[in-house]
């Protein structure tokens, strides 16, 4: 097939065997084969030029595509043993990203010297063919994940937290219905302020909106909100917990289970995922799990009231 093909690409036997290096005889030996073999006429051949029959041109484009694919194989296999190598472009939350993504991503830069990272940081859903990016990573329901090849790399649990002065003038609620009767400091990046969720008992989600005087656009100034007293906040684990460790926030129903925030990894449909991409998503889903059983451990400590060292 693929000296066929050759010899249809380049208009004749005798340059068909130059690209090759074969003889001329030997290319339509091959040609003759195939011929034989299907039992039809791939082309039809004078002394001054050739010519694809019409079977022959239909047979020629399955052929390229059967040669293609064959390739693409071998080039995966070789892809396989290869280094990760060049630019990878990644577009990522800003606080996850910096927080938890980069140093995943920083480690595997140093593991491959060869690996360039060019990663863009904002909370905005990026379009991946528009942008350029080989990746990206989003948090939360994704919206339209059409065209996209998406793998969940971690879940991130949701914590109630609010500074002791807060708690100590306004009490610590044990229970999603003490909710009601609290200030809250809502995240809000576009129309209105997103509900806090919980797991219920059944399938469905509890979805609880509170009364606020506060609507921010950035979790970090939220948590910031909450230090200076300010109302309870709803915030991702891994940004609370140093708050928490220092004295500064304190974590409240202990008897909640948690929700728990999917991370996602996406990327456009390709036959062929370049390696950069593939060892990054591995990474991802490799490493950032390995805070969830730390983070189940606390929060059973906390559910029972023991003590439990951040």
């Amino acid at each position: 097939m693929a000296v066929f093909v050759k010899a249809v690409d380049l208009g004749s036997f005798a340059a068909a065997a130059d690209a090759l290096g074969m003889s001329g005889p030997m290319v339509g030996k091959h040609v003759r084969f195939l011929e034989e073999r299907l039992g039809v006429r791939l082309l039809n051949r004078t002394t001054r030029r050739q010519s694809l029959t019409d079977f022959g041109q239909t047979y020629y484009e399955r052929c390229r595509l059967v040669l293609f694919e064959a390739e693409a194989a071998d080039a995966l296999a070789a892809d396989q043993l290869a280094e990760p190598r060049g630019r990878l472009r990644v577009t990522l939350p800003a606080l996850f990203g910096r927080y938890c993504v980069v140093p995943v991503l920083l480690e595997l830069a140093r593991k491959y010297p060869v690996l360039e990272l060019d990663l863009s940081f904002g909370d905005r859903f990026d379009d991946l063919a528009e942008g350029g990016f080989d990746l990206a990573i989003r948090t939360g329901v994704l919206a339209d994940s059409a065209g996209l090849i998406t793998r969940r790399v971690a879940r991130q649990p949701m914590l109630v937290c609010a500074a002791p002065s807060y708690l100590e003038t306004q009490g610590t609620p044990e229970s999603l219905q003490d909710l009601a009767g609290h200030q809250a400091i809502l995240y809000r990046r576009s129309g209105r302020a997103a509900p806090w969720l919980f797991p219920n008992d059944g399938a469905e989600v509890a979805e609880i909106s509170l009364p606020s005087r506060f609507h921010l656009d950035d979790m970090g100034a939220i948590a910031d909100a909450a230090v200076a007293g300010m109302g309870l906040v709803w915030l991702p684990f891994w940004l609370v917990q140093d708050r928490i460790r220092s004295g500064a926030l304190r974590p409240v129903l202990r008897r909640q289970p948690p929700f728990l925030y999917d991370v996602h990894a996406l990327w456009l449909q390709t036959p062929h995922l370049p390696r950069k991409v593939r060892v990054a998503v591995d990474a991802l889903a490799a490493e950032l799990p390995k805070h969830q059983q730390y983070i189940a451990d606390y929060s059973a400590a906390f559910a029972s009231g023991a003590d439990f060292s951040l």
